[in-house]
């Protein structure tokens, strides 16, 4: 099955409906939170700096990076207009905060227009991940600086045994929603052959037991994606989301994956 990011026309409503509350729900987990606080910490963010968040979905990181003091001003970029709409209603009394719809690959900016580009969780969905890179670096200014945020897919789980049942959800919301699983191994080499030096790295585990969010959300979309595949019938989908929950009211419930931070100067 596709990446869905790969042809956002075709996104069913009430997914792009779910992927909107998606984008706000995971960014609000703490986990997630301590992540894009730590690895922002790993830019030099000159004063008033101008800054590009590209894919950026309904504004989350945005929103945080404008708080910042000494940034400017932050312009979001995504490719779904339902995102941007959502984002400038989130983002309406911030004033340094703009949205703008357009593909990664084609930015609509001048040459060396902004301080600091980030792309959080958006190579990975992305066919051409060096399009995206290359026009990057044409919009950072001399020495500015990229901060990259992506999942290492291939380590997404929420099993506890061999074979187990809701792997094959996890399987097919990757199958679905990912272009690249393995991208940000290769993602060092990458950068510095379009200019970059990738200067600091980090590893950010998303764990999820008690009162699982993100990962959770990953097997329940993975299922329907099961039936909309016509892998398994609604009963046991229905059957598999049972499991979650039982396995949540039995404290049971594991599910995991390691983000990968980047943060690398234009040379």
């Amino acid at each position: 099955m596709p990446d869905i990011y790969v042809n956002p026309d075709a996104i069913p409503v009430e997914i792009l409906d779910a992927m909107k509350e998606s984008l706000e729900r995971r960014a609000a987990t703490p986990q997630e939170t301590a992540s894009l606080q730590s690895y922002l910490g790993d830019v030099d963010f000159p004063a008033s700096a101008r800054v590009l968040d590209v894919g950026c979905g309904t504004g989350p990181q945005s929103r945080t990076i404008a708080a910042i003091p000494g940034v400017g001003e932050v312009v979001g970029v995504d490719q779904l207009a339902p995102f941007l709409e959502r984002g400038r209603e989130l983002a309406a009394d911030l004033p340094n905060v703009s949205f703008e719809q357009a593909d990664a690959r084609d930015l609509p900016f001048d040459d060396e227009s902004f301080d600091v580009v980030v792309l959080h969780t958006l190579l990975t969905h992305v066919p051409g991940p060096e399009g995206v890179l290359t026009e990057v670096h044409r919009v950072l200014k001399p020495h500015g600086q990229v901060a990259i945020y992506d999942g290492d897919f291939t380590t997404m789980s929420v099993a506890t045994a061999d074979d187990d049942p809701l792997q094959a959800c996890i399987d097919a919301f990757v199958d679905d929603n990912v272009h690249d699983r393995w991208l940000v191994r290769r993602l060092p080499d990458m950068l510095r052959s379009i200019g970059f030096d990738p200067a600091s790295s980090r590893s950010h585990g998303h764990l999820d037991t008690n009162a699982p969010v993100l990962t959770l959300g990953w097997t329940l979309r993975g299922a329907y994606y099961l039936v909309d595949a016509g892998k398994i019938d609604q009963a046991e989908a229905d059957a598999l989301e049972a499991e979650a929950q039982r396995r949540i009211d039995a404290g049971t419930f594991y599910g995991y994956m390691n983000y990968v931070s980047m943060v690398a100067r234009k040379t």
